[in-house]
């Protein structure tokens, strides 16, 4: 019985090395891996929220953006985009598409178009970083770059603290590019900070050639995405004048809960001393 089991035992080994080898997959090679992460707080107007969402479609679909991404390497780039506000809200609103042509541009800025934005109440930006790291993580793709552009009209105050999610998005070899929202309008707009530019470039944003464009108007809106679009997709150092890049040298401290502190403060103002 031993002798039979040992040929047994032998012979399934032999037939696994025997047997063909099945190799994993080939995942699909693209320039950038892109999540746009984009703000729906309650801090903006039904119609701030309406502009962004036409925004990024108008960016998306435009030539400009098309031929930066026929630029590339591969000639091609895996985009996705949702929409977040607190940390336990994040909503898809276009899944991972390869975009290589004007048609796949337009079809994916179509999608976008085609969904309704509501606002939600707080902003964690913490968690939106979390939850894009988790999706370029999984994403189907093999890719040179992987990048998150978060938008936003105002700093952190909810969920853990930004700089801990941003440090560990890059230490894991991503990318965050921030475009700040510097404008006035919606219900929220007590957690409005005059420097929020400042905020993005120390406390949100990180990685090689990393940078901030500030909005200070709607109006600039859609050519800021579209700029925005371009350097990323390019890999490219940005040095416009109204590009505010990632810096390292020795500065004065920033306080990156100045969020958290002004909730705490309108909670204590308006409820706790009631």
């Amino acid at each position: 019985m031993w002798r039979f089991n040992s040929f047994r035992s032998l012979a399934g080994a032999v037939s696994l090395l025997l047997a063909p080898i099945c190799p994993a997959p080939a995942q699909e090679q693209v320039d950038v891996a892109l999540v746009l992460a984009v703000d729906v707080s309650r801090s903006m107007s039904p119609e701030e929220l309406q502009i962004q969402r036409l925004g990024y479609a108008t960016a998306i679909a435009s030539p400009d953006v098309v031929q930066a991404i026929q630029y590339g390497a591969r000639g091609r780039i895996a985009l996705m985009m949702f929409e977040w506000a607190n940390e336990s809200h994040a909503r898809e609103i276009v899944g991972w598409s390869i975009i290589e042509s004007a048609a796949d541009a337009k079809a994916f800025a179509d999608k976008v178009l085609a969904d309704s934005t509501y606002g939600q109440r707080r902003t964690s930006i913490s968690g939106a970083i979390w939850h894009a790291s988790a999706l370029l993580a999984e994403a189907p793709y093999e890719a040179d770059r992987k990048v998150i552009d978060i938008s936003g009209d105002g700093p952190n105050n909810q969920g853990a603290p930004v700089t801990q999610a941003r440090d560990r998005a890059i230490e894991a070899g991503l990318v965050i590019n921030g475009l700040p929202l510097m404008t006035r309008g919606g219900m929220g707009f007590q957690f409005h900070i005059p420097d929020l530019d400042v905020y993005y470039r120390r406390c949100v944003i990180g990685g090689p050639a990393s940078f901030v464009i500030p909005v200070n108007d709607w109006a600039q809106f859609p050519e800021a995405v579209r700029r925005k679009l371009i350097l990323e997709i390019g890999g490219l150092t940005p040095e416009e004048p109204r590009v505010i890049r990632a810096q390292f040298k020795t500065e004065d401290p920033y306080d990156c809960l100045v969020g958290e502190k002004i909730w705490r403060r309108m909670r204590e103002q308006y409820f706790w001393d009631q």
